[in-house]
Formats: C-alpha cells, structure tokens, sequence
C-alpha cells in the first residue's frame, strides 16, 4: 500500500483519516519535529497538513514553517494543506510556497479521497518523467540513469564541442547510432547533415563508389556525375557504421582521406576537399583484427582518436525497465493501443533476460506483444520471455538494497560521532530498529555497549 502521512494533532481528526482512507498505509505526526521524522522514515509522496500546529495551534505559522521544511527535504512531494472554514488567506500562502492544493474543514470523506488519490497519480507521473529524463535533457534519446549510461553520456558531452575522430565500440543493438547522433546534435555542425553508412550492408565492390562517389562514364552504367556520401556530407558529420567490416582494399584509400581530407570520385583525375567530422563504429574487436591482419593498423590509430564504449542492454539495471516504458508508448501513439504498462512477472522477467540483442532486440519483443496482447498490462508470456531468471534479478536488488542500508548507517553513525540515538533520529528510524539492522547486516563495529541498552531502557521507560 502506498504510504500518507497525515500532520495533525487532533487524535479524532487523525482516527477519521485513518478509517476514511482506507486505501493507504496511514502514518500520523501531531507536530513538526514528528512530522519530519515520519518524513525521514517513510519517504511518502503525498502528505496531509494541518496548519494550525502546535505550539501555535491557533495560528499557521508553524504550519507553513513545516511545509517549507517538508518540500525542502523531499521538494516534489504533494502536500495538501487542510484549513478552517475561514482560514482561505493561510491555504492561499501555502499553495505559493509549494503546497500542491487545500482543503477546507468539515472533512468530506469522500472528496478528500479523491484529492488524495489525484495527488498520487501525479506523483507517480512526476517521478516516472524524472527518470526518463536524468539521462541528459541535452541527449532526449538517450534513455537511462544507470551509472554506466551517464558516464558515457557525459563522454558525449565532452566529445561533441571538438573535432576529434571518435570510435563507438558497442554490442550490435546498442544504439550506437543515437550516440552518434547526439555527438553530432551537440557539436557546432549540428545544423549540417548527418550522414550514416553501414560498411557491412553493402557489397565490397559498390562501396567504394557510395563513399567517393563516381564520375559520368566511370563505369558501365554511370549515366551521370554521382557524389558518394563523403561530398553529401561536407560541412557536417560522417558516421562509419560498421567499419570493421570494411574490406582492406579499400582502408588505404580511407586511410588517406581521415589524413588529408580529400577525396577522388572514380574515374575523376582531380582531388576534391572535403569538411567533415567522422565518427566510426563496430562492434568488432579492432586490436585483435590489427593483429591478425584484417585491419590496418595505422587507420586503426587514426580512427580511434578517442574510443567511447556503449554497454549492452544487460549491464544497465534499471534503464531496462525505464526503455521498457519508453519504447511501450512509443508503440502504442504507433498502432494506436492503450497498453498501461508491465505485470509484475513482465518486469521480473525483462530484469532477468540477458538481451544478447540488446534495445533491437527489447523493440522487436515489445512491438510484438502490444500488438497482440489481450490485457492493459503485458505479462511475460507477452514479451516470449522466461521467468526463471527473475530470482537472479531479484537477487541482486536484494544486494544492492544490503549495501545501500549499509552505507546510510555508517554515515549517520560518523555524523552523530557514534551516537546511537542521534543516529537512529537521522535515518528515521527506531532505535529497536536500527539496533536490528546493524545485527542484520554484522556491523560488530557499531554494536551497542551494555551502557547504550541501558540508557535505552531508561529513555524508554521516561517516554512512558
């Protein structure tokens, strides 16, 4: 159940809330320093508020200095503010420091239902929209906020402004492509044309001539002057996509073109200058073909000026999930559907794939499924992926949950200089709790003394 916390210290206001809004997990602050522990401690995205706290209960002030203290420590949480009857000029101060909306005693059970609830569904598209976007507002087609996701994108970002000859190394189905793009999208020439050929797709005795181009009656057939994709490019960016697979015959005349930046048409007598950025890309292993000698080495040095690795789908974490969600509404503006979204297997199941075929692969699966799905949600069976992974996914979440807890511990514990109590307060949690975790998780380190159980029992038994 999702959690609200409900700021009031009315204990009959605080019990109707608790059995009118019976689709939450209710937790309850009558002040502001409780507020903001249950903050601290529950994390939730919607709050109820009721100005008139204690000890001014009958004014706002410490109403709205808990609001400004609650969208400070959590900013996109939604806090509906609840006033009397005349209290219209606080509620009204309140929505201009943040407060998402208010509302005015009586409570109507029923209205504040449906407030609430509408804050949650914003919320969610809120944070939804967050993810999709803490990629790189710069690259939108780059979907991902996994580390190793921003660590390349940041390599765009520092690629892009210069002209120095780039390398994509990347599984096939990357998106090796888009990265090229958004070099290109963020480099001076981004107003130029953008250029891409696949060395692999095209037959080793017509590539020379879609590069360079060809002069009129170069060969049978040549009808008229042709320019190749170098000249089309001229004044932007040339993507060799695949040029591992370039045939060695042809690596000197391209070899000569990346050092002097010029070019021959066939059957042409005169050099022509070109002005291009290039970016190249494989997904071969270009040391190991130098050594055996399929790829020069001297274009291999000169292609590879800077080298940016893409990583596969499988190594992203969460970004599966957020390509997922991307590519699912994609689809549906494509074939005109209204699938919601993933079942809980679905997820589990595209967690635990290994996607040899990376984001081509998740396009082809996800395509097929809103398509033929029965359901608003796609499930595994969908998706033709296997459940059996999952644990292992789940495994892992498990881990870095482990790690994470662990890490928050440890810095609250420096902060509070080994004040247990104090430490407990930081994290938002119960002594008994925290106490129960440091045993979870073998911190002996940090274990209690008998002079800190002791003191415990007797803060405990003075709360009584």
């Amino acid at each position: 159940m999702k959690t609200l916390l409900a700021i009031d210290d009315d204990v009959g206001i605080q019990k109707q809330l608790k059995w009118s809004l019976t689709d939450y997990e209710l937790v309850v602050a009558d002040d502001r320093s409780s507020a903001m522990q249950q903050m601290r401690r529950y994390e939730p995205m919607v709050v109820t508020l009721d100005l008139g706290l204690p000890p001014d209960p009958t004014n706002a002030s410490e109403g709205l200095a808990c609001l400004a203290e609650i969208l400070q420590h959590k900013p996109d949480c939604k806090v509906i503010v609840i006033t009397g009857n005349t209290d219209t000029e606080h509620a009204l101060k309140a929505i201009g420091l943040g407060a998402y909306d208010y509302y005015q005693k009586p409570i109507d059970v029923d209205v504040l239902n449906v407030i609430v609830e509408r804050a949650f569904k914003l919320a969610e598209l809120e944070a939804e929209n967050r993810a999709l976007k803490q990629s790189n507002v710069k690259q939108q087609d780059i979907i991902g906020n996994s580390e190793a996701i921003l660590k390349a994108c940041r390599m765009v970002e520092k690629i892009a402004p210069t002209e120095i000859t780039t390398l994509l190394l990347g599984e096939s189905g990357t998106g090796k492509e888009v990265f090229a793009r958004a070099i290109h999208k963020q480099s001076p020439r981004s107003t130029k044309p953008f250029v891409a050929i696949n060395c692999a797709s095209i037959p080793d005795n017509l590539l020379e001539s879609e590069l360079f181009g060809y002069e009129k009656g170069a060969f049978t057939g040549a009808n008229k002057t042709t320019l190749g994709k170098v000249e089309t490019a001229n004044g932007g960016t040339l993507m060799l996509d695949e040029i591992g697979d370039m045939p060695l015959s042809l690596q000197a005349k391209m070899l000569r073109f990346l050092q002097e930046r010029v070019i021959e048409r066939i059957g042409g007598r005169s050099e022509i200058e070109v002005d291009v950025r290039v970016i190249c890309a494989t997904h071969r292993n270009l040391a190991e073909m130098v050594a055996d000698g399929s790829f020069r080495e001297d274009l291999f040095y000169r292609v590879s000026e800077i080298t940016l690795n893409i990583p596969p789908l499988r190594n992203r974490g969460q970004d599966i999930i957020l390509l997922a969600k991307a590519l699912l509404h994609k689809f549906n503006g494509e074939f005109n559907t209204s699938i919601q979204g993933f079942t809980e297997d679905a997820i589990a199941a595209m967690l635990g794939h290994r996607w040899p075929g990376n984001i081509r692969e998740m396009q082809n699966k996800l395509k097929s499924a809103v398509i033929m799905a029965d359901n608003k949600f796609i499930t595994a069976e969908d998706l033709n992926l296997s459940t059996s992974n999952s644990p292992i996914a789940l495994l892992t979440l498990r881990k870095v949950r482990e790690q994470a807890e662990t890490q928050a511990i440890r810095q609250a514990y420096n902060l509070s200089n080994g004040n247990l109590s104090k430490t407990s307060d930081l994290l938002g949690v119960t002594r008994p709790t925290l106490y129960s975790l440091i045993d979870k998780y073998k911190m002996v380190d940090l274990r209690p003394t008998d002079a800190d159980a002791l003191v415990t029992t007797q803060e405990s038994t003075s709360d009584e």
